[in-house]
């Protein structure tokens, strides 16, 4: 995705539209709260979380033998994710990864009935033209390491398992998918560099026992083309300092391009897919293009023989969300809030997924570290959290999922709930959501 916002905006309910730039006031009231149900979707929720393991589900030769549905088969846990994105400590002290802030939105996480969540440390780019990146990012990397370790700790100690994804931050603006160092010798230079700045957070990530590793977000212009022949061998330097599971967070419209998914163990995409070509589609619109996302994963599973990972996935609150999920809030002007029609795309999108064998899981994009920070994104942003679409994820998790493994998904009632997801479920299509 591209560079968020830095500029704060404050919070209120009503849709309206909203010149850029405007400033609203915070609702501090928890959907959770308000609707009187969060004891009984923690608790079920606690059913199905897998306990922190030493391993986070199958090992990484185990996937590679086993196919799509090895993720089903040797009953991982469907991987019920959360991105939290970090507050810069040196803006923001006391309130990033490793902070009593931090600590409370773990615990919302886990109400809310997560089983992972992807912690997102950044490396700074000067620019798309760059030939390196530097480890230091908002704060010296030592603090920044020393964050991110305690991070994972407390995840883990909550019983959460933890997907590390080093980002990197373009200076300059642009997105990361261009970067082009311009010569043969440019791109030697960037390779060595990003090496190194994987395998930093790769020991990081072992040190601290993450469960999964994202090796690389959204390199389009390095993994889809003749450059990746200098990409493999990072991933085999990986292999060697970090036992974990591998993926790659590909961008949902170049994965099929990707040429490094034989060298991971899940295929991870950032999947901001379209659902619709107009403004105003209905929710059986949205349902039939999600059908259409699900039978393109069908597909790109069995051609790989992998489980498919969706590293991230995230509507804005604007109006019709699905038509240009890609666009990032700063680029909006005039922008008309709708929390019904962000939850009708999340909903579309995740329900045709949960009783697919060959269907890992998914990490919402996203909330973030501190649950009182306003400041990272507007409220049209990607964040659930208090919205409709909070109420969808909640839901999702708490439903039956393929992923599980054996059990009672393999019922037809089974596979009625994981489809379906409870409350939200019509079978005429008619929205479950308020009217607009």
């Amino acid at each position: 995705m591209r560079r968020p916002l830095r500029t704060p905006h404050e919070l209120e309910r009503s849709p309206r539209r909203i010149p850029r730039g405007a400033h609203r006031r915070p609702s501090r009231a928890p959907l959770l709260a308000a609707l009187g149900l969060g004891a009984a979707l923690a608790s079920i929720a606690g059913d199905a979380r897998a306990a922190p393991a030493s391993g986070g589900g199958p090992s990484p030769d185990g996937l590679r033998a086993g196919g799509e549905d090895a993720w089903t088969e040797r009953a991982a846990g469907g991987v019920r994710g959360l991105t939290i994105g970090p507050i810069e400590s040196l803006r923001h002290p006391g309130r990033g990864y490793g902070s009593e802030a931090y600590g409370r939105t773990l615990d919302e996480a886990a109400a809310m009935g997560a089983t992972w969540v992807s912690l997102t440390p950044f490396g700074r780019v000067a620019s798309l033209r760059s030939s390196g990146v530097s480890l230091e990012f908002e704060a010296p990397f030592e603090d920044n390491r020393r964050n991110v370790l305690e991070g994972i700790r407390m995840a883990r100690a909550r019983g959460l398992r933890v997907l590390l994804v080093p980002h990197l931050w373009v200076e300059s603006g642009g997105w990361r998918a261009e970067i082009d160092p311009g010569s043969d010798e440019g791109w030697a230079a960037w390779a060595e560099s990003y090496k190194g700045f994987l395998l930093t957070w790769a020991e990081v990530a072992r040190e601290g026992g993450a469960e999964m590793l994202s090796v690389g977000v959204e390199l389009r212009s390095w993994v889809t083309t003749a450059r990746v022949t200098s990409f493999h061998p990072i991933i085999a330097e990986v292999r060697k300092v970090y036992p974990g599971l591998l993926t790659y967070s590909a961008n949902w419209d170049d994965v099929d391009q990707t040429m490094i998914l034989q060298d991971i163990d899940l295929i991870g995409i950032n999947a901001f897919y379209p659902l619709a070509d107009e403004e105003g589609a209905p929710l059986a619109t949205l349902l039939r293009g999600g059908a259409r996302v699900a039978e393109t994963l069908a597909q790109l599973a069995r051609t790989e023989r992998k489980p498919i990972l969706l590293t991230e996935i995230g509507y804005k609150t604007v109006a019709s969300p699905a038509v240009k999920p890609w666009v990032w809030p700063e680029d909006m002007k005039d922008v008309v809030l709708s929390e019904r029609d962000q939850a009708e795309a999340t909903f579309a999108l995740v329900a045709p997924l949960l009783a697919k064998p060959w269907f890992a899981g998914f990490f919402v994009w996203r909330i973030y570290a501190d649950p009182d920070d306003v400041s990272q994104e507007p409220e049209f942003g990607f964040s659930p959290r208090g919205k409709l679409s909070e109420r969808v994820v909640r839901d999702a998790f708490t439903a039956i999922w393929a992923a599980d493994g054996q059990g009672p998904w393999r019922t037809p009632l089974g596979r009625h709930k994981s489809e379906s997801q409870g409350l939200f479920f019509s079978p005429s299509f008619d929205s479950p959501f308020p009217a607009r």
